[in-house]
């Protein structure tokens, strides 16, 4: 089993929101570590040390080394929750792995042949991308880091799906499994632009709307000569 990132880590004890508030203070993240037919333990990990690792894509599809002490523990990252206003990791989620033992983790999916593809090059289509990733299901001896899809041969409008995607030996794709198979990518017709209104179309369009200013204006000036006349008409039965 192939281990990519160590980790260094610490027990602790204490629990709750108030005790998770003064690890943050101290540049430290509370995290969880269960599984392994084991009982969960809560740890402490290192927030500068954890930011520096998430901005690798492969730290959150590759099988990590936790070192407690002496002690080290092979785990993958289940869930990873990030501050709502700050760049800083507000909790982690780890899962014990066991070589016999099959993983479920997301893996990146990588695009390769887009310009050379006929949609694009000679048709001039545009690539769409429907999902990034993808969960899967194999013992940690057989975890790639990543899956690739081969765009060169693919023509305008034609799209490919999960089954299109080729694993590796003993790597299953976890949505097939579940009778899922959703497009990943697609080649489509770029969208025609609006055109832009010429100087005689905006022309044409300010002069209605001048007319019915004029009218509007017009039309109050009636009213008020309307108003004046039962006063003249009044005015001349008092004689």
């Amino acid at each position: 089993m192939k281990i990519s990132y160590t980790i260094g880590a610490d027990f602790r004890d204490d629990q709750g929101k108030g005790a998770s508030r003064r690890l943050r203070r101290s540049g430290k993240v509370p995290a969880i570590l269960y599984g392994g037919n084991r009982e969960p333990r809560n740890l402490t990990l290192d927030q500068q040390n954890l930011l520096t690792m998430i901005d690798d894509e492969k730290f959150f599809s590759s099988i990590v080394n936790l070192r407690v002490g002496e002690v080290t523990q092979a785990a993958i990252v289940k869930d990873l929750q990030m501050h709502p206003a700050k760049n800083l990791v507000a909790h982690v989620d780890l899962q014990r792995v066991l070589e016999t033992e099959k993983i479920r983790i997301r893996l990146p999916i990588h695009f390769k042949g887009e310009a050379a593809s006929p949609g694009v090059k000679t048709q001039g289509g545009v690539v769409s991308h429907r999902i990034a990733d993808v969960e899967v299901s194999c013992l940690p001896k057989d975890l790639p880091e990543f899956l690739e899809l081969d765009l060169s041969q693919m023509n305008l409008n034609e799209t490919k799906f999960l089954r299109d995607i080729p694993v590796p030996p003993g790597v299953v794709l976890v949505p097939l499994q579940q009778g899922k198979d959703a497009p990943v990518v697609s080649i489509h017709a770029p969208r025609a632009a609006e055109p832009e209104p010429t100087a005689e179309a905006a022309a044409t369009e300010a002069a209605p709307a001048a007319g019915a200013a004029g009218a509007t204006a017009g039309d109050a000036k009636k009213d008020e000569a309307k108003k004046d006349e039962p006063a003249k008409k009044e005015g001349g039965g008092k004689k």
